[in-house]
């Protein structure tokens, strides 16, 4: 059992890499208190727990249903990590929040998107726990995924609220700095993803001409 359920969390820490996910928190509750990060950070581990576990249970019927491609969700998800790298590398921070908007009500929101989904929850750990639970053949190893996925999900948390903390140490210098190298980064795996997704595509329409 500790076996198989170390071996989800590997599989799934790997595929999730919550380091790469820091970068967009950070950039996100720049303004926020240490109390607000924290709780965008329990709120978007929540949601990524609820998506993933939904996906697991019912995810190949939805995908299956609506025709959608998980190759299709990596190229759109690439477009979208770009562009919060532009952004974060021009030193502005991506959703914009405006003045009116509360840091609660900000918060809530970023927490759900671009962090939740589709930074932990993306195409790439979508298809994970899709066939993880297709090859699990009883409801003990099913209940083994959960139990990975909820494990992932907690380190996720600890590891962008640690994230948030070793920032507020840079200072405001540092942070920007930071910040911008990290933008460098994401738009460089943003590049990596919408390749990977299109990839097909292009094997599809090579594989079709006479």
């Amino acid at each position: 059992m500790f076996e198989n359920i170390l071996l989800n969390v590997t599989l799934l820490f790997t595929m999730i890499n919550p380091l790469a996910v820091v970068p967009i928190f950070i950039s996100l509750t720049d303004s926020f208190s240490m109390a607000e990060s924290r709780r965008v950070a329990i709120k978007a581990s929540l949601v990524s727990f609820i998506t993933l576990t939904l996906f697991a249970l019912s995810g190949k019927v939805v995908f299956d249903f609506f025709g959608i491609s998980v190759n299709g969700l990596k190229i759109i998800g690439g477009i979208l990590f770009f562009i919060m790298g532009y952004e974060m590398l021009r030193g502005i921070t991506v959703p914009k929040k405006v003045d009116t908007d509360s840091n609660a009500n900000f918060g809530g929101e970023v927490a759900i998107t671009p962090l939740a989904i589709p930074m932990i929850t993306g195409p790439g750990s979508i298809t994970m726990v899709i066939i993880l639970m297709q090859s699990a053949d009883s409801v003990f190893k099913k209940g083994e995924i959960i139990t990975g996925i909820f494990i992932v999900t907690v380190l996720t948390a600890i590891i962008l609220i640690s994230g948030r903390k070793l920032m507020s140490f840079l200072g405001p210098s540092g942070s920007k700095v930071m910040m911008r190298l990290m933008g460098l980064i994401v738009m460089l795996m943003a590049v990596e993803f919408f390749f990977a997704g299109i990839t097909p595509y292009i094997y599809k329409i090579v594989e079709a001409m006479p």
